[in-house]
């Protein structure tokens, strides 16, 4: 049995465990480094919408891959730029894999649109069957953003009613849709600290990472459930059995996240750097950072925030009482027994009602031998058990006057 399994039976068992719960300072406050950062990238930088989303004209130049370079890809800015064309200034030029290189401009006539391409031909010295022109208009990508909108909000309030109808807790309905916002942001800001553009294909990889954040997130709250179905006999508090839940499903929860991001890390990698521009890369880019955010969230953020809001429950705050009691009792069963000293008068002994108190000499024989003395205090001390009235004075004994037996040593035992 290899370490990490032992170490996974020893997680779900209890017999080892991370304070993943008890530790909520130090997750949030690791998100909301994340989250700043991922906002003032917002800020500062913005999100770089793709060509279906501000519209403009595309210029695909077919090339052999020895002449697909920077060193190409600078000239044809310059070259674009130094038409004149108002509308090619703010041109943007990358290479797509090997065999081509994209010239991407604002909206051109199509006189402007020919003089470009002519530009462009004398260049990089292609023929005007090299280069393909594509015109797309802004009002699609519009469309395609507002579609999305509406997409995502319809399934926000379906998942809320879906998550607080299974589980009967809208706790755990608020937990889930913070920890799904905390991804949602997070994968966007990287959008904008990386410059990756953002496309329909971003749209597409950012409402897919949804169900997949969500998954993980159930899972975990479904192990809680379980858990918190019976307090009382298994004597925890319900923070204890959250991180129980979430030390049981963490072994599946890096495993699942694991066998997910190799593949889409190999995607990203092949659109990324082998095809350069293009839908791959944007699509691999948001499931990326989107399902390394949810299996975050839903081992650091969501459970920790569902135990929080479960504490501010009165019937979850008195069991915590009842059970930190039960075991301090279980620590010291003696630690409530009161202590006694000769000298104590009689008005300080602990078990004596409020009246009850005066010197202790000028108290009766039998109330200082025990016939007639105060009775304990019958408090509940630790566990709720009420302590038993004495019976009477303690009598001397009629084995007192017999003769003891004597331990003899061995050589003399036997004999008289």
């Amino acid at each position: 049995m290899s370490k990490f399994t032992r170490l996974g039976n020893d997680l779900y068992s209890g017999r080892k465990s991370v304070d993943f719960v008890g530790k909520t300072r130090i997750w949030y406050a690791m998100s909301g480094v994340i989250i700043i950062a991922a906002v003032l990238g917002l800020y500062f930088k913005g999100l770089n919408f793709g060509l279906e989303f501000r519209g403009g004209a595309q210029f695909t130049v077919s090339m052999p891959s020895s002449q697909v370079t920077q060193d190409n890809a600078d000239k044809l800015r310059n070259d674009v730029a130094g038409t004149g064309i108002p509308s090619a200034q703010q041109v943007v030029v990358t290479t797509a894999g090997t065999k081509s290189i994209i010239v991407e401009t604002e909206p051109l006539t199509p006189a402007e649109g020919n003089e470009i391409s002519a530009a462009i031909e004398k260049s990089v010295g292609v023929t005007k069957a090299d280069i393909s022109t594509d015109e797309i208009g802004p009002s699609w990508g519009k469309e395609v953003a507002k579609r999305s909108l509406i997409g995502l909000v319809v399934f926000l309030v379906l998942v809320t009613l879906m998550i607080w109808g299974y589980f009967r807790q809208w706790k755990m309905s608020v937990a889930a849709m913070v920890a799904l916002a905390h991804d949602l942001l997070i994968t966007v800001g990287i959008y904008a600290l990386s410059g990756f553009e953002v496309t329909p294909a971003t749209v597409t990889g950012v409402l897919t990472i949804l169900g997949f954040s969500l998954y993980d997130t159930v899972v975990v709250f479904d192990k809680v459930r379980e858990n918190t179905k019976n307090l009382r006999a298994t004597h925890q508090t319900y923070s204890e059995a959250a991180n129980l839940a979430v030390n049981q499903t963490l072994v599946r929860s890096i495993n699942t996240s694991i066998v997910a991001l190799i593949p889409v890390g190999a995607i990203l990698y092949v659109g990324a750097v082998q095809l350069g521009s293009g839908s791959l890369k944007d699509l691999a880019l948001a499931l990326f950072v989107g399902m390394a955010a949810g299996a975050y969230s839903s081992i650091f953020i969501a459970t920790p925030l569902l135990a929080h809001l479960k504490s501010l429950e009165p019937d979850v705050q008195e069991l915590e009482k009842r059970v930190r009691a039960r075991r301090r009792h279980d620590v010291d069963r003696y630690a409530a027994v009161p202590a006694y000293v000769d000298d104590m008068e009689v008005a300080d002994d602990p078990g004596l009602a409020p009246g009850q108190g005066g010197d202790r000499a000028e108290q009766p024989a039998a109330s200082r031998t025990g016939g007639n003395r105060a009775q304990p205090n019958t408090d509940a001390a630790g566990r709720g058990r009420v302590v038993p009235p004495a019976r009477g004075p303690v009598r001397p004994s009629s084995s007192s006057g017999r003769v003891q037996p004597s331990r003899k040593s061995k050589s003399k035992r036997g004999k008289k």
